[in-house]
């Protein structure tokens, strides 16, 4: 990790830690995805959430690491190893027509995937694209805001605005 100006830099290797999540409609998609894209992907690491993790090395027979359920954490742990730099890149099958019991938990998932600024696909299009994208194989210089400055300048402002007054 590098830190310049506004920004750390941190580099993803050609190897990527890629996030795998599926709600239950749409872990079938999710699963056949892996399946068609079994030769790209099997030189990255993969991880993902319980139930869906399970599925998907049962079918492809890949190595995925599984953590718990979503529900039951599962989407709280991917999103800290976002947050350590040890998840790259996130496909992440929602479904958009149901509410889930733990959409609080789907959206701070998605909140630290673009606070640390790693490609997100939410469907199959988006997924296809990205994993067609010449940046999937090789290194990439990831430039995440450094929101702590941020915060610290609007601190600034607000405390010389309280003077002012």
């Amino acid at each position: 990790m590098n830190t310049v100006n506004d920004y750390t830099i941190v580099k993803m290797k050609e190897q990527k830690n890629i996030a795998l999540v599926a709600h239950d409609n749409r872990k079938e998609d999710l699963i056949n995805w892996v399946k068609k894209n079994k030769e790209k992907i099997e030189s990255h690491f993969l991880c993902g959430t319980g139930t869906t993790a399970k599925l998907i090395a049962d079918a492809t027979e890949l190595p995925v690491i599984a953590f718990k359920s979503g529900p039951l954490g599962g989407d709280q742990q991917i999103g800290s190893r976002i947050a350590e730099g040890n998840i790259d890149f996130m496909v992440f099958f929602w479904d958009p027509l149901e509410a889930q019991p733990h959409d609080p938990d789907v959206k701070a998932l998605l909140r630290i995937a673009v606070l640390y600024n790693i490609p997100v696909a939410n469907n199959r299009s988006t997924a296809d694209f990205l994993l067609s994208s010449p940046l999937m194989n090789c290194e990439y210089e990831r430039k995440i805001i450094d929101y702590s400055k941020k915060i610290s300048s609007r601190v600034k402002d607000y405390g010389k605005d309280m003077l002012d007054d």
